[in-house]
C-alpha cells in the first residue's frame, strides 16, 4: 500500500504538525507513506514540495484567494477559506502513483475545492476544523447553517441568502456528489457535526483520533525545566498557549484573563503566576492579577515538551474547538489540563480524574477548575499520572496509524 497524504505544510501550525506525526507513525509500522505540502520546513526527504522558487510563488495564492473576501467589509476576523484558485496537484500526485490519497489540512489556497474530485484514487478527507463541512469558515460559531447550505453568513457580516458562503458551499456539494470519499473526523463532536452536515451526512465518517509522540512528549522533571526556561521554583505556573494565543478570540485568552482575575481576590495572588507561549508580550499587557511570562513562538518538539513539564496546569478556555494538540502534548507531558466542556475537550479531559472540564464559558467554573487541579498536592499527583496513562492507552502515534492502515485496507479492498 502506498498512501500519500496532503497538507499545505508539513510541522507548521497545528493540523500540519498532526498530519506530519501521522506520516511519520506510518511509516513507523511500515507503510510506503509520502507527503505532498506547499510549503517545506522539515529536511525530510519523504516530504514533497516545489521548489524554493515554486514555494515563493505560492505564497501569493492565499491573497488572491482571499479577493472576494473584500466585497464583505463587514464580515468578522475570522478564518474564511475559498480554495478558488486552480493548482497543479494533479500532475504532481500523478508523478507520485499512490493508492490512497489522505487529505489534512489544505489552507493557504493549496488545493481547489474542485481539485478533490479529479483525483483517481480513493480519498479519505481527515476534518482538522469544520471547513469541509462549511461555506468557508473554520469554525462556525453559534451557526448552525450548514446544516443546510449556508447563505447569509453571520463571519461574512451577509444578511443575502445567496453570498460567498453558497457558493462555497455550492462548489463542495457540485464536485464531490460522486466522489470516493471517506471522513475521518478527530473528535466526537467534530463526527457528529459531520453527521449533520447537508455534504456529509450520508457519507461514512469515522472517528480516529491525532496520535502523538509520547517519547518526545513525556514527563520531564519540573525543577530542570524551570531552570532551563528561567522560570520560578516557587510559584505554580498556570500555562496557557496556542498559534496566536492571545488575539484569537476563539482560543479563549479574554476568559482566562477573567478567570485569573477572580483567582487573585481568592487567595492566590502570591501563589500564581501566568506562562503564554504563542505570542509575545504586548506593548500595553493585560492586568491578569498575577506576572506573566511571554515566550513567543515555539515550534519545535523539545522545547514544547519541556514548557509543559515546567507548569503545573495547562488551560486552553476554547470557545468552540476540534482535539487541540496543546491539550494532547501537555497531557502527554503529564501536565493536567483545564478546559471548558466543549467540543473535542472530553476526547482528552476526565473531568476530575486527569484534569477539569468547566462548564462552558463560565468564567467562575474554570478559575475554580484551576484553583482545584492546584490546591492539593496529592490530587495533583495522581491528575498527572492520569494523564500521561490517557495518552498512553489511547493518543499514541502507533495506535493512530493502525487504524489509519485498517481504513485504508478496507477502503481499497472495496468494502467501505
Amino acid at each position: 500500500m502506498k498512501s500519500l497524504l496532503l497538507s499545505a505544510t508539513d510541522i507548521q501550525g497545528g493540523a500540519a504538525r498532526a498530519a506530519y506525526r501521522l506520516h511519520q507513525g506510518l511509516q513507523a509500522i511500515g507503510v510506503d507513506s509520502q507527503m505532498l505540502v506547499q510549503y517545506k520546513y522539515s529536511d525530510d526527504k519523504t516530504v514533497i514540495a516545489p521548489t524554493i522558487t515554486g514555494q515563493g510563488l505560492a505564497k501569493m495564492r492565499p491573497v488572491i484567494d482571499a479577493l472576494p473576501k473584500k466585497f464583505y467589509p463587514q464580515r468578522q476576523k475570522t478564518p474564511f477559506a475559498l480554495r478558488w484558485l486552480p493548482d497543479r496537484t494533479i500532475p504532481k500526485i500523478a508523478q507520485l502513483q499512490p493508492d490512497i490519497i489522505n487529505i489534512h489540512w489544505i489552507g493557504e489556497a493549496f488545493v481547489q475545492v474542485e481539485t478533490i474530485a479529479k483525483l483517481k484514487q480513493p480519498v479519505v478527507l481527515t476534518l482538522h476544523d469544520m471547513w469541509a463541512l462549511t461555506g468557508g469558515c473554520l469554525y462556525s460559531g453559534e451557526c448552525d447553517r450548514y446544516t443546510d447550505a449556508c447563505g447569509k453568513c453571520p463571519q461574512l457580516g451577509s444578511t443575502q441568502e445567496w453570498d460567498l458562503s453558497r457558493w462555497v458551499w455550492q462548489r463542495k456539494a457540485k464536485a464531490w456528489q460522486n466522489c470516493n470519499l471517506t471522513i475521518v473526523a478527530l473528535s466526537s463532536w467534530l463526527a457528529n457535526c459531520a453527521g449533520a452536515s447537508s455534504l456529509f451526512q450520508n457519507r461514512r465518517i469515522e472517528l480516529i483520533p491525532n496520535g502523538i509522540d509520547t517519547y518526545k512528549y513525556r514527563p520531564l522533571n519540573q525543577q530542570v525545566a524551570r531552570e532551563f526556561l528561567g522560570l520560578p521554583q516557587d510559584k505554580h505556573l498556570v500555562l496557557f498557549g496556542s498559534l496566536r494565543a492571545t488575539d484569537n478570540p476563539r482560543k479563549g485568552f479574554h476568559l482566562l484573563q477573567l478567570a485569573l482575575q477572580d483567582l487573585s481576590q481568592s487567595g492566590w495572588q502570591d501563589k500564581l503566576e501566568l506562562v503564554v507561549f504563542g505570542a509575545s508580550e504586548p506593548e500595553n499587557p493585560p492586568e491578569l492579577g498575577f506576572p506573566a511570562h511571554y515566550l513567543g513562538q515555539l515550534n519545535d518538539d523539545l522545547s514544547l515538551a519541556i514548557l509543559y513539564s515546567a507548569a503545573d496546569v495547562f488551560v486552553l478556555p476554547s470557545t468552540q474547538e476540534n482535539l487541540a494538540n496543546t491539550v494532547m502534548e501537555a497531557i502527554s507531558c503529564g501536565t493536567p489540563s483545564v478546559a471548558f466542556n466543549i467540543g473535542g475537550m472530553p476526547d482528552m479531559i476526565e473531568h476530575q480524574h486527569n484534569g477539569y472540564l468547566a462548564q462552558p464559558y463560565s468564567v467562575e467554573d474554570l478559575a475554580q477548575g484551576i484553583a482545584w487541579v492546584l490546591e492539593n498536592q496529592q490530587r495533583h499527583q495522581k491528575l498527572s499520572y492520569r494523564a500521561r496513562e490517557k495518552v498512553e492507552q489511547e493518543f499514541t502515534l502507533a495506535i493512530q496509524a493502525r487504524r489509519y492502515v485498517s481504513l485504508f485496507t478496507e477502503i481499497l479492498e472495496g468494502k467501505s
